[in-house]
Parts: C-alpha cells; structure tokens; sequence
C-alpha cells in the first residue's frame, strides 16, 4: 500500500469512526480501538458450512432466538409444549419448500444427529434440564437467562458442560454491547477512582391477583408445562409471558431485567461473587396472584468492600442524579471516590464529560470483545473456545439474583462463602436450603438421565 492510500484509508477509517460516535454517543477513542482491533469480517458460509439448530421454547423470546440464530446456520426443528406455539415457529422457518420438524419433548430432539445447536428460549423453570440433556448429547448451546432456576442447577450445569466439552453461550446479550463494555473497562481501570458502590435499577415487577382458574387451553400440554414445579390448576396467569412473576417458574423481575443488570454489575467488580446479602420486600405480594416480589431492595458486600444495591423504581424521571429523558426505567450507576458511570441500553452518562473522552492508556486492562452475540456463539462454536458469556459466567451471575431472591425470603442478612458455593454463620441452614428445590417427578434431574 501507498503512504498516498494509506492516508486515504486511515481518513476514511476515521471518519467512519467519527460517524459512528455521533450516532451512539461513544467516544471517539474506544471506536477508533475497536475497529482497529475488529476481526476480520468471515468468509460466507457454504450450505455445507450451516449447522443444523432446533429451537426449543417457541414463544416470543424463543422465537427471536431462533430467528437471530438462522443467520448462522439451518432451522431443522421446532420443539413446544404448545402446540400452537410449535406450529408457528415452524411456518415461520420454512425454507425453500421446506419445513421444520415438529416436537413436543425435546429428548426426541437430542436423538438426530443433523442438528447440532440447541436454542433454548423456554421458560427458566425447564432452562437446566433441556440444556443437561443437550450437553449430554453433545449439542452446543444458546440458553437464554437467567441459566438455572437454582444455585444447584448451576453447579450441575457447569460440570455437565465441561465434561461433555460443549460451548454453552447464556443470552445476557448486554456484554455483547459496546456500552456496557466501556461503563466496565473505566471501572476497571480506576477511571472513577475507587470503586465504592454499584446501584442497579429495575423496573417494578406486576403485583395483581387473586387470578381464577380457567379451562386448559386447546393445544397446551399444561402438565409437562409445570414440569418441575408443584402441580396446580391452569391459571392463565402463570402461563407464557408472565410465568415469570411466580417464583414457582421463575424469580421475578430479579432474574429477568436483573439478570441482565446484575451480570454487568458482576462483570465491572471481576469478583465471582458477594460475600454478604440482605434483602427487603417493599410490597408484599396479593394472596391468591403473582408470589414473586414487585418491589424490593437489596444489598450485596463484595470482599473488598464495594456495595451493590438492587432496588426497583415506578418512577421514570430522576435516577440518582441522572436524568432518564428516555422514561427507561432501569440501567446501572458505578459510583466511585473520583465520580460516577451511568449506563443503560443505548447511552452512557458520566458525572465528568472527561470521564469518558479521555482514553485509556495503552497497558488498561480489557475486557472480551463481542458485537454480536449471536455471532459470537457460532464463532465459538467453529472455534471450540468459550464465548462471552460462557457457562460459568451465566452460572455466577444467575447466582447471584437467586442469593437476592433468598436473602428476600428470610428477611435477614445472610453471608455467603463464593467459592463453595454455600452460605455460612447465622441463617445458613434455612438459606442452604433454597440452593436446590424438590423437582416434581417424573420431571426431576433423572428424566434427562443426570
């Protein structure tokens, strides 16, 4: 290359870059690195080349993982308790005159040896066991969040991943986001001075009821629905997409937006875990309705003193100084002795414009590099690595909201030991105890054969 087109290329590749940040919002130094550390784009992919994928879990979230994942390899199967459910995913990845096949149990699925990527969009409730039978079979896995129901679930997980030696990415995708990458590559590296205290906000969970029974819809098989759970009668309520305020099935908005908040929180510290937790329900939940809490606040101690609160908000204007003019109810603060860090999806807010103008020096720590988490899944696949938010990472930071969770059923401090993996001094026994639940049979961990 020329000096002339080389000076060509690089004002081209700055402008590109200019353009970019005005877009986003990002500084122009962390665009300018992350092109020029960019790999380079793939090649096409021959038909050849297109692993096989089955998606199990048809319903919203299921169905735009399956669709995501389709950029990168084939649809070949469809797997739902619902049959409506099923029969939509199908029609809408047929392909050149053909269809995906159709199944109600998923271990039906993990039998062909065509498909060799699993997309798990199902309820948490079924997330552990539909992706122990997958890494059994071999199966690469896109799980969505949070991984497990359950601290145990985890435990199991993680083992049965790596002695099967499959890629497991959890669908946390904010870590694919280049936003929350910076918010934590600047707490890393000290750019707000000491770390002190981690505020995430959620939005407040749906407090409603008593729900009444109603007929079983046509179509749904509600038995194997419930799977682990207790068995009860059909309520409309607990089905589909606000399963996730019972804690039968799920956590609450504590596992879903906080699963996505609370795993950047725990990417910022580099720590596996707290060392202590408190919990404080707000609300109560309505006898007879949703069992999980809608509002609630929580602290976790890491070892080295850092704070992280967890608290819910209905209010959209005013987040600890910064102001939401977008009414996005929930993003993260990174408070430190030299300033503070606010992120959320789409923007990132500093209490110094410098905080982030400025860039990082040329020995910073860094953190992985994804911009397409999806992506980044078949990449992983094709290269036999972990992606960004492998296994243990999606087991770590489910953890945690599960450790939230308990610590607001008891109602007490509790403290919590990162590397076994249990709770220890006053309390353990009645907290250790939530670390694993009684799975209603058959749908327990034998029916995947673990």
């Amino acid at each position: 290359m020329t000096i002339k087109s080389f000076q060509i290329s690089r004002r081209s590749f700055v402008k590109s870059c200019a353009v970019t940040a005005a877009a986003t919002g990002l500084p122009l130094w962390f665009l300018e690195r992350d092109e020029a550390l960019a790999a380079p784009a793939p090649k096409p992919l021959s038909p050849n080349d297109r692993p096989g994928i089955a998606l199990i879990g048809c319903g919203g979230r299921g169905t735009g993982d399956g669709r995501d994942a389709t950029r990168f390899g084939e649809m070949l199967a469809v797997c739902d308790v619902d049959e409506g459910h099923a029969a939509s995913a199908a029609k809408g990845h047929a392909k050149g005159g053909k269809t995906p096949a159709v199944y109600s149990d998923f271990r039906t699925v993990m039998e062909r040896d065509d498909i060799h990527i699993i997309v798990n969009g199902t309820p948490d409730h079924w997330h552990t066991l539909v992706n122990l039978a997958a890494a059994k079979a071999k199966k690469d896995i896109y799980s969505e969040k949070p991984l497990t129901l359950t601290v145990d679930e985890g435990k199991r997980l993680l083992q049965a991943v790596r002695d099967n030696k499959v890629v497991l990415q959890t669908g946390t995708q904010q870590r694919s986001d280049r936003n929350f990458r910076l918010a934590c590559e600047l707490v890393r590296n000290q750019r707000i001075g000491k770390l002190q205290q981690i505020v995430v906000w959620l939005p407040a969970g749906l407090r409603g009821g008593p729900f009444a029974t109603s007929p079983v819809p046509k179509g749904l098989d509600w038995d194997y629905w419930q799977g682990q759970a207790p068995k009860v009668a059909y309520v409309k309520e607990r089905c589909h997409v606000t399963f996730r305020y019972w804690l039968e099935y799920s956590g609450g908005t504590i596992t879903d937006w906080g699963a996505h908040h609370n795993d950047i929180a725990f990417w910022a510290t580099g720590l596996k875990g707290p060392d202590e937790v408190e919990g404080k329900v707000l609300v109560q939940p309505i006898p007879g309705g949703y069992t999980a809490f809608s509002e609630y606040e929580i602290q976790f101690t890491y070892a080295n003193g850092v704070k992280h609160f967890i608290k819910t908000t209905k209010d959209d204007n005013i987040f600890g100084g910064v102001v939401n003019q977008q009414g996005q109810r929930n993003g993260i603060k990174f408070e430190g002795t030299d300033g503070w860090i606010w992120v959320r999806r789409g923007a990132i807010e500093a209490s110094k414009e410098e905080i982030i103008t400025t860039p990082l020096p040329a020995n910073a720590e860094r953190l992985f590099v994804s911009r397409d988490h999806m992506g980044n899944f078949f990449d992983s696949v094709r290269a036999r690595k972990d992606p960004i938010c492998d296994v243990e990472t999606g087991h770590r930071s489910a953890s945690e909201c599960h450790l939230a969770q308990i610590a607001l059923r008891l109602g007490r401090k509790l403290h919590w030991d990162v590397e076994r993996e249990n709770f220890t001094g006053n309390g353990a026994k009645e907290a250790n105890a939530w670390l694993a639940r009684e799975m209603r049979k058959p749908f327990d961990y034998s029916y995947v054969g673990s």
